[in-house]
C-alpha cells in the first residue's frame, strides 16, 4: 500500500513532492483590449488619461462587487458599469442601454436618461475617492467612504467596471487595496474560477 501511495505521488510531475503548482490569479485592472482609440492607460493598468473609455478586464460575476476611483485631475469623466457592447470612443457614456455611469457633474445616466443625481454639495473634486457597489440590480455611490444614497439601475447583461475621461481628466482605478472599507457584504472583484 505504501509503495502504491509513493508511486501516485511520484506521478504528479514535479519530482514526487506531491505539490502541484497553482497558477497566479490574474490582477483586475483596466483592459487595453477594450478601450477607446485615444485612451492612454498607465501605472500597470490602473490610471486612465486621454479621451475615451475603458472597461476593466473582469466581469462582475459575484453577487456584490466594490471598486473605487480616485480623481487625480478634474475634467470630463464618468465611472460605472457597462457591457462589452458599449462604444468606448463616444463620451460621455450613459447614452445607451450598454452603460450606467456617474458623470463628473453628479448626474447618473443610463439609456440617455438621468436615473439619479448626487446632492449639489457632494460633487466629487480633485483628490476625492468615489466608491461603487454593484449587486446585479443596483449601482450605489460612495464619496470618500460616505454612502451618497444615490442608487441607479436598469442595465442588463454581463457588465464590467467602466471609466471614461476627456478634457484633461485623469482617474486612478482601485480594484483592491481600497482607500475605504467596502460596505458590509461587498468585496473586491473576483475572477470567475474554473475547476476543470
Amino acid at each position: 500500500m505504501a509503495a502504491m501511495f509513493t508511486c501516485c505521488l511520484g506521478c504528479c510531475g514535479d519530482g514526487g513532492s506531491g505539490h502541484i503548482p497553482l497558477k497566479d490569479m490574474p490582477t483586475v485592472q483596466l483592459d487595453t483590449n477594450h478601450m477607446g482609440t485615444d485612451v492612454v492607460i498607465v501605472k500597470s493598468g490602473r490610471r486612465i488619461c486621454g479621451t475615451g473609455g475603458c472597461l476593466a478586464n473582469a466581469p462582475l460575476h459575484q453577487n456584490k462587487s466594490y471598486f473605487e476611483f480616485k480623481i487625480q485631475s478634474t475634467g470630463v469623466w464618468g465611472i460605472g458599469v457597462a457591457t462589452q457592447k458599449v462604444n468606448l470612443n463616444q463620451v460621455p457614456l450613459g447614452r445607451d442601454t450598454n452603460s450606467l455611469v456617474l458623470r463628473h457633474d453628479g448626474s447618473v445616466y443610463h439609456n440617455n436618461e438621468e436615473k439619479n443625481r448626487l446632492p449639489a454639495n457632494n460633487l466629487p473634486q480633485e483628490g476625492d475617492i468615489v466608491g461603487l457597489t454593484y449587486d446585479h440590480v443596483e449601482m450605489n455611490l460612495y464619496l470618500n467612504g460616505k454612502n451618497m444614497h444615490c442608487p441607479a439601475s436598469g442595465i442588463r447583461g454581463t457588465v464590467y467596471p467602466v471609466v471614461y475621461v476627456d478634457d484633461s481628466a485623469i482617474l486612478d482605478c482601485h480594484f483592491s487595496d481600497f482607500y475605504h472599507t467596502p460596505p458590509q457584504g461587498f468585496e473586491k472583484i473576483l475572477f470567475e474560477q474554473q475547476i476543470f
